[in-house]
């Protein structure tokens, strides 16, 4: 029994590892890149980037390492998995549209009357912010609701897996440090101060409402691919709908800090994960979940 325990929380941590692995990685080449290339952008940059670049490549060596298909990640066929991402993009319409209503009905978020749009800015502001979410979210979907949950899924039970997912998919949100170090100030050991306070950000107590928001999030993403054979494609294209309407609100709207109802969402994130983001997503898990077992 006590074995087994040690297991399951030696595979809960391996992901853990192997992102700390890839951060040391990414501050060393950082620094190499620096003073070769010289003061053309900020380590921090470099590092964050260079971290989550070598996780997306992950992907392929863990695979064949794990013994895991494409199928097994979540990936359908091609005609399949492009009908998901549309199908994903309406469910995250439907399910964060009413979250954006509620905060323009509470005066949370206010209309931005300062800024000049013509219709083709907003059609193009429109256009780059969906190309953008679909980026963040083909490059976090694999990765969280795929990989991830599919490599512990074969180590511990389905319950613990997505807890497992949807805590890491939140905690990553927050490995950042908004530290920049003075080029004159390089050294071998910068990148790595940098991720130390990264790392530490996970401790910050700023950051403990949108984190139930993003875990909840995260739960709403693999229970999808738990519930939908082969449905990464879903979760890509509900996660970049998520994006592309947070990124719609950053650009059209303003968040009103006086408005007695401003605990609904995160002083330290987006102005729209938070506290009502976490309890919407929760009922309609547990919606669903009931629903399903009433059918039972």
């Amino acid at each position: 029994m006590k074995i087994a325990a040690l297991k399951t929380a030696y595979y809960a941590l391996l992901p853990l590892f192997i992102l700390l692995f890839f951060a040391a990685v990414s501050s060393l080449l950082s620094y190499v890149f620096l003073i070769m290339a010289g003061d053309v952008i900020s380590m921090r940059k470099i590092v964050s980037k260079g971290t989550q670049i070598l996780l997306l490549l992950s992907i392929f060596p863990l695979r064949h390492y794990l013994k895991l298909s494409w199928a097994d990640i979540g990936f359908a066929t091609k005609a399949v998995f492009f009908r998901q991402v549309m199908q994903g993009l309406v469910l995250g319409l439907v399910t964060l549209m009413p979250v954006m209503l509620v905060l323009y009905g509470l005066e949370i978020s206010v209309f931005d009357a300062d800024k000049a749009w013509t219709p083709s800015k907003v059609v193009i502001r429109i256009c780059l912010a969906l190309l953008l979410a679909i980026l963040i979210s083909m490059g976090e979907e694999p990765l969280f609701s795929g990989i991830l949950l599919a490599g512990l899924k074969k180590k511990m039970m389905l319950f613990w897996a997505a807890v497992m997912s949807a805590g890491y998919y939140a905690a990553f949100h927050f490995v950042k440090t908004r530290t920049r170090v003075a080029y004159e100030d390089l050294s071998p050991a910068s990148g790595f101060q940098l991720m130390a306070e990264a790392f530490a950000n996970l401790l910050n107590p700023e950051i403990t409402s949108a984190f139930m928001g993003l875990f909840v999030v995260g739960l709403f993403l693999v229970s999808i691919r738990t519930q939908i054979k082969n449905s990464i494609g879903i979760c890509i294209g509900c996660h970049a709908a998520w994006v592309w309407q947070i990124k719609m609100a950053k650009d059209f709207f303003d968040t009103n800090k006086n408005s007695p109802y401003y605990y609904l969402v995160s002083d330290y994130y987006d102005g729209v994960v938070g506290p009502l983001v976490a309890v919407w997503l929760s009922l309609i898990l547990i919606g669903y979940f009931g629903w399903k077992r009433w059918l039972r």
